[in-house]
């Protein structure tokens, strides 16, 4: 992708941010960019975790130059406007986030999050002050690529067990609001009026909500009504794909019948979709 290219599409995704709420699904190949895309989705963004289980690896154990190597797949996949799980950007210190930064807008995304867990179970938090320097670093690397690309700030407290994630949480994704993010996020989160004071604490801002499927329940409408802008679902179409496959092969194995393989999808229909595609 050229960066003409990239500013034209990441100033789409910017829009898509100013009002109103969408979906942001999360494929983890490239098969599942483009049948994603089919369906109409406006945007797509990549998952960490979904990626990582389709190598054999932890959410967290894909290194960096593979990670930004499968980024690149799913942009080029894509004609559309593609947000980077970047995680906490492959560095502890400001700097080395900023260089890494500028690495994964050079794979043509439109936007990428930086977290604040540091994947370490005796310290998983930064410490604020670096965490919103990481930030700060962050937004400083996109606005010297030129490039426009969307930073989204994630607060990890409800995910790393925090003894008191809400208030953790609205203080840190202040902080990171005015630090340069340009969305807030906040994955764990499910209840409404924790929800809609997010919103209302990183207003005018936009939120991005998870819905992981088993413990929210709320729907694109009922979030919109809330505030929020933009709704991914992290692992949790991966996860559904796995969860169908492992029910099926428990199934021959445990008990000899193919009977869950009746569930699966045509593969005349995958084959006339990726007909057009090649």
């Amino acid at each position: 992708m050229s960066s003409t290219q990239q500013i034209s599409v990441t100033a789409k995704f910017r829009a898509m941010h100013e009002s109103g709420c969408f979906a942001l699904p999360n494929p983890w190949d490239i098969g599942t960019t483009i049948y994603l895309e089919h369906l109409g989705f406006e945007a797509l963004a990549t998952t960490s975790a979904g990626f990582a289980f389709s190598r054999g690896k932890r959410d967290g154990g894909v290194p960096r130059d593979e990670m930004l190597a499968h980024i690149r797949e799913i942009v080029e996949a894509a004609s559309l406007p593609v947000n980077a799980d970047f995680l906490a950007g492959y560095a502890d210190e400001p700097e080395g986030v900023a260089a890494n930064v500028r690495l994964c807008v050079a794979t043509g995304v439109a936007g990428l999050s930086i977290e604040d867990n540091t994947g370490r179970a005796d310290t998983p938090f930064y410490e604020k002050k670096l965490a919103v320097e990481r930030i700060r670093a962050a937004r400083a690397a996109i606005d010297a690529s030129g490039s426009g690309v969307v930073l989204t700030g994630r607060c990890e407290a409800w995910l790393v067990h925090d003894r008191d994630p809400f208030h953790t949480v609205l203080d840190r994704l202040a902080a990171y609001a005015e630090a340069g993010a340009d969305c807030l996020y906040a994955p764990g989160v499910s209840k409404p009026d924790e929800i809609t004071q997010i919103v209302k604490t990183v207003s005018p801002k936009p939120v991005n909500v998870l819905v992981s499927g088993f413990n929210h329940q709320l729907s694109l409408p009922q979030l919109a009504d809330l505030g929020v802008r933009r709704i991914s679902v992290g692992s949790g179409l991966a996860l559904a794909a796995w969860g169908t496959f492992l029910r099926a092969a428990k199934d021959i194995k445990a008990n000899g019948t193919f009977n869950l393989l009746a569930n699966g999808a045509a593969s005349a229909d995958l084959n006339e979709l990726f007909r057009e595609k090649t």
